[in-house]
């Protein structure tokens, strides 16, 4: 006979199967409602007239032909969007392996000099930051101060088209410390008696990080590369908060446009037509950097090539 509290507790029981999902019940509702239903709502007012003062109507590809078409705006916002991504990822990239190789040496302090060199990736692209910068680079900001103490010709960082946009490049170059310690933990990974090998064969130290050093941590430059791309190409902060798209629009990138039409112009249907637009750009890049991935990224376990 099984007493009432045994019975209670075989009552009581889940399978390990569901008590799995009721562990990522949460999440699950927070990814439908938050993310997925947003997604799905917004490809769908793409093809819409709407605003939020009134109802969504239906109209067809007509906010993609104007975009593409009469949107003046547009093709300027695409191209800066272009030339911020090209700025940004391979110098941030570059300047975070570099700092990497460095932080990669046997030296006295090295872990407080690495959480030091991290620091700056720990705001973000925050507001408070960029209105750091803003600050910084205006005409009577220490940066022009400094130039100016060492009797160099200041510049107008923030009101000149051609300067803007490097202006708030260096921004985001600066906040390398995610990618750096990501490839500095590849670094570490590296067997070392691929280096030895390489040293008994005579080969330099050129030869060595061209040949293994870059191909052992090659799993690593693409995963920085995919993460970067994904993240300039919606950008939005910095040229909002240090700029506001200008001057003459020099720095008015496709996330400040989507901002200004959905928020300012209350075109909320015709701004979703521009993050879709944002969408295939990031997949386009993504499936062409996956496709060309198989040439140069190397995987130990024989994944690829």
């Amino acid at each position: 006979m099984q007493t009432t509290k045994e019975r209670t507790g075989k009552r009581l029981s889940i399978p390990r199967d569901k008590q799995g999902f009721l562990y990522v019940l949460p999440w699950l509702i927070g990814f439908l409602i938050l993310q997925l239903y947003p997604f799905i709502t917004s490809l769908y007012y793409s093809f819409c007239d709407y605003s939020i003062l009134s109802e969504a109507r239906f109209i067809g590809f007509d906010n993609y032909v104007k975009l593409f078409t009469r949107d003046r705006e547009f093709w300027p916002a695409m191209f800066a969007t272009l030339r911020f991504t090209a700025m940004t990822v391979p110098g941030k990239l570059i300047l975070a392996l570099i700092v990497a190789l460095l932080m990669n040496q046997k030296i006295r302090g090295i872990n407080l000099i690495r959480t030091i060199y991290y620091i700056p990736s720990l705001f973000g692209g925050s507001v408070a930051v960029c209105a750091l910068w803003k600050l910084m680079f205006n005409d009577k900001g220490v940066i022009n101060a400094f130039l100016q103490s060492l009797g160099i010709p200041t510049l107008s960082w923030l009101g000149s088209p051609d300067i803007a946009m490097t202006t708030i490049c260096l921004m985001e170059i600066w906040q390398f410390g995610s990618s750096m310690i990501l490839f500095l933990a590849a670094l570490k990974n590296v067997p070392q008696h691929l280096y030895e090998a390489a040293e008994i064969d005579g080969a330099g130290k050129i030869r060595t990080f061209f040949h293994i050093t870059i191909p052992q941590i090659s799993p690593i430059i693409l995963f920085n590369l995919l993460m970067q791309l994904i993240q300039a190409l919606q950008n939005f902060t910095s040229a909002m908060v240090i700029t506001r798209g200008g001057p003459v629009k020099s720095t008015y990138v496709l996330g400040l446009k989507l901002y200004m039409d959905g928020f300012s112009n209350y075109k909320m249907g015709y701004a979703s037509a521009t993050s879709w637009i944002i969408f295939t750009v990031i997949l386009f890049a993504t499936l062409l950097l996956m496709r060309s991935s198989s040439a140069w990224v190397h995987y130990d376990d024989n994944g690829g090539n």
